[in-house]
């Protein structure tokens, strides 16, 4: 088999999933990690035989993303803010949107010298790592109830050479006698109700921890992270979410019911009220 017939493959097997052009980027990125060659040399090298060692992992991918795997999961890999983070069904998969949120800390954070940083639901380090990649002098902690998640976390760290303390704790009953200067977090936040509206790779293979929260509580989390932050921020410090976009207004009543000052909701790149900011 040779490369160009290996694209026929791909869009052979993945039409009734993906649409063309969707095919036609996977299979460029599929290829790209198993053979170790860039998008140039594959263009120039279409006529050029599959070693036959790498015929099984393409197979391999190709069995797994008709069964609905999401791609990122099948490649054990992810690509956020430029960094790439190793990803597995024990983390969520990074979203642009959560991007959205890492830029508003980055343009917030006036200072980097001396700052604490806590990310609370860390998952794969994403939010953490990258903070910490781009203030390099703040002291940086993640924390997750998800001991694999944690694991993933710190091998993320390692590779994209960060030093992070990475906590296992639930958030809702977890001591400390830290103080920060920012928090973030990207807890569960989608009701039980909205589970319809979804995706199935999503729903199928995503971890259900990290997204799923009570309907008659959604702002579980959010409430106790906003009162452990009332307790471990230093003063001026700001508290960073992302939310559910139908909660906007119930977010912003209760950081102010809760003595938070300044909360700022901000949209998402489709428009949506994703992140919110406040500050003691």
């Amino acid at each position: 088999m040779i490369f160009r017939q290996l694209s026929e493959l791909f869009e052979a097997r993945l039409s009734g999933r993906y649409d063309r052009d969707e095919i036609a980027a996977i299979c460029s990125l599929v290829v790209e990690q198993v053979s170790g060659k860039d998008r140039t040399a594959l263009r120039t090298g279409m006529m050029a035989a599959v070693p036959g060692a790498e015929l099984q992992e393409y197979e391999r991918v190709l069995k797994e993303l008709q069964e609905g795997l999401p791609l990122q999961y099948v490649l054990g890999e992810a690509d956020f803010y430029g960094l790439k983070f190793k990803v597995s069904p024990a983390v969520l998969i990074p979203r642009p949107e959560t991007e959205e949120l890492v830029e508003w800390v980055l343009e917030s954070a006036v200072s980097n010298s001396g700052l604490g940083i806590l990310d609370v639901g860390t998952g794969s380090g994403c939010i953490a790592v990258t903070l910490a990649r781009h203030l390099p002098v703040a002291a940086v902690k993640g924390l997750d109830i998800s001991q694999e998640a944690l694991s993933i976390a710190r091998y993320n760290s390692t590779v994209n050479h960060v030093d992070i303390e990475f906590i296992l704790a639930d958030i809702r009953g977890y001591a400390s006698r830290d103080k920060f200067d920012l928090i973030v977090s990207n807890p569960p936040y989608v009701k039980q109700e909205e589970r319809a509206d979804m995706e199935a790779h999503v729903l199928d293979h995503e971890p259900h921890l990290a997204l799923f929260v009570a309907d008659e509580n959604p702002l579980e989390f959010y409430d106790a992270i906003a009162d452990f932050a009332l307790e471990h921020l230093r003063p001026g410090g700001m508290l960073f979410f992302e939310i559910n976009a139908a909660l906007g207004n119930e977010m912003v009543s209760l950081m102010e019911a809760k003595g938070f000052k300044n909360s700022l909701l901000r949209k998402d790149m489709q428009g949506k009220d994703r992140m919110l900011r406040c500050s003691l």
